[in-house]
């Protein structure tokens, strides 16, 4: 499959922007807590993530764009062997169209926000040095 870019609009998948509309508004506390103080309005060291974006056919929780970075965020589901395989193959076919996918649990979120904001930071650090602009 082609790499997500500009041209193809990283992937877009519109059939599915009213279930991405509907999971929007009925965010989980750990997406809305990390939306809110960590991903909204360039907060995160001014790049821009948009979230419940429909990429192929599945809906990444929190995705930037600049960064070919898909953040997930797992709830008590993720925990069932099925879901977990689902997640597997998912991310497999995220990342061979160039996405790096970072998950944090809802615990963590809720939890240890610090933590989780280093983990993304770290990653921003690391993928500035090797794409200078």
């Amino acid at each position: 499959m082609e790499k997500a870019k500009k041209e193809n609009l990283w992937h877009y998948n519109s059939n599915l922007t009213a279930f991405a509309n509907t999971n929007r508004k009925n965010m989980t506390k750990a997406e809305a807590c990390i939306w809110k103080f960590l991903l909204s309005s360039k907060q995160m060291m001014g790049y821009s993530f948009r979230r419940q974006r429909p990429i192929l056919n599945f809906i990444a929780d929190f995705m930037c764009k600049d960064l070919m970075l898909i953040i997930e965020i797992d709830g008590l589901t993720h925990q069932w062997e099925t879901v977990a395989e689902k997640d597997i193959l998912r991310e497999k076919i995220l990342s061979e169209i160039g996405f790096t996918i970072i998950r944090f649990s809802d615990e963590e979120v809720l939890t240890d926000l610090e933590n989780v904001n280093r983990s993304i930071c770290f990653y921003i650090e690391e993928f500035e040095k090797s794409h200078p602009l």
